[in-house]
């Protein structure tokens, strides 16, 4: 199949220049992702004070919950589409991208329906403190409603990694978060919409970016569709699932172990809450290019896999894993040395109130600012074996994740007080590193 403009062939070249190329683009896009989150946070905690920060920090596991299986379900779609793309199969390529496209649809439906009917009941369980939890159901009510958006997005995107074009998703987040950054400011402070303000611009950047993202894929002659494409294909729709499902679990797992820690900090109050949700915001723009890489680790094992160039695999697992080690060690150095000042923008309120939250906050980060190298490696690994199409093992550290997460947050609270929960995190990516570090060599002695 000859490789259309805009996609990328990574089945020769150079692997960490290939992985390191790729990713960039990725990051930047997930940089203007998170940062209209950033933004989101931002705005909402100095318009509208502590309490509501803490409201949109206790939907922060719910928000991933539902979107964070989205975005597995249509990553793990996406691998088949890669090593279709990387072994040259153009008709099964164009089948694998219809049938990404009826399966996220089916899927766009069920998560709303299911997500709107089990909110109020997740917010109960969860123990959210009585004065931010109405705040916090309807924020989640208007994000949820947004559901299909982000289907959109996460399935447009996909598809397009997956060819090896990842400079259309950066500029179709690009667009989307200066959109988003613009309505916050006009939603919240200027109209006073308050919470439901800031929903309505995260769903409307949804929808932007995932309709730039569809245009991206109509310009591209590889993924030019026909009528014929659209047939149901049996084959393409079981390995589909075969892959989707065990990362939409895997999303959920680690969601579900989310939700049981959120649940301890609910139970410190609404300062612990709103250092906690300030602490994650930083962590989540400092964690953009560990995704990003793994993003692109997957993208190339599945074309290289495909290719049945497998020796090129480790090469390019040994790279990308040098490249994450050092990207860590400078993430670690901007939260040790900036995370206070940083911190300090996300609140407000009267000074006592104010200085307890930030050395909850800056606590945090500095107890994952010395371990964060192992999280670069958890997402490059995991997307390896996942691009090799092992989709069940990355399902099973995910468990183990799961379980060290809420151990930590049942049991070791008691024993060294809060910070239990922040060494739990790091004690969750351990625990998954070492095994899918184990699987990866299996699934190489095998190849």
């Amino acid at each position: 199949m000859k490789q259309s403009a805009g996609s990328v062939d990574m089945t020769q070249g150079k692997p960490g220049r290939l992985i390191l190329g790729f990713a960039l683009p990725l990051m930047l896009g997930n940089v203007f992702q998170q940062l209209y989150t950033f933004v989101d946070t931002l705005v909402v905690g100095q318009s509208l004070g502590v309490n509501a920060l803490a409201a949109l920090g206790a939907s922060e596991w719910l928000t991933f919950l539902m979107f964070g299986s989205v975005q597995g379900l249509t990553q793990g779609f996406s691998v088949i589409i890669s090593q279709k793309f990387g072994a040259g199969e153009e008709e099964r390529l164009k089948s694998a991208v219809t049938q990404t496209g009826l399966l996220s649809a089916a899927a766009a439906v069920l998560f709303t329906l299911l997500g709107q009917a089990a909110l109020p009941f997740l917010l109960a369980g969860m123990g959210t403190p009585a004065q931010i939890r109405g705040m916090t159901l309807q924020y989640l009510r208007l994000i949820y409603a947004g559901i299909p958006a982000a289907v959109l997005y996460n399935a447009s995107a996909a598809i397009l990694r997956a060819v090896g074009d990842s400079r259309t998703p950066l500029q179709a987040m690009t667009v989307s978060s200066v959109c988003n950054i613009v309505l916050d400011i006009l939603f919240v402070p200027v109209l006073g919409w308050g919470i439901p303000g800031a929903a309505a611009a995260t769903v409307i950047a949804q929808v932007l970016s995932g309709l730039c993202c569809l245009a991206g894929i109509r310009r591209l002659p590889c993924l030019r569709l026909r009528r014929q494409d659209w047939r149901a294909d049996r084959e393409l729709i079981a390995q589909q699932l075969r892959l989707g499902l065990p990362l939409c679990l895997q999303n959920m797992l680690t969601s579900c172990g989310g939700l049981v820690v959120q649940s301890v900090i609910n139970g410190f109050g609404v300062l612990f809450i709103a250092g906690y949700t300030a602490a994650n915001k930083l962590y989540g723009l400092l964690e953009i290019a560990a995704s990003s890489y793994g993003y692109a680790m997957s993208t190339y094992a599945g074309q290289n896999l495909g290719a049945d160039k497998r020796e090129r695999i480790g090469a390019g697992l040994r790279a990308a894993n040098l490249i994450g080690a050092a990207t860590a060690y400078l993430m670690s150095a901007v939260m040790m040395l900036f995370g206070r000042p940083i911190l300090t923008c996300f609140l407000t309120g009267d000074a006592a109130s104010v200085e307890a939250a930030l050395a909850i906050g800056f606590r945090f980060l500095c107890v994952l600012a010395v371990f964060f190298p192992l999280l670069y490696m958890l997402y490059i690994t995991r997307a390896c074996v996942q691009g090799m199409g092992d989709g069940g093992f990355p399902l099973f550290s995910s468990g183990v994740q799961l379980i060290m997460r809420v151990c930590c947050a049942l049991f070791l609270v008691k024993l060294i007080g809060e910070s239990g929960v922040f060494y739990g995190e790091v004690l969750a990516w351990t625990g998954a590193v070492c095994l899918l570090a184990g699987r990866y060599f299996c699934l190489r002695r095998k190849g």
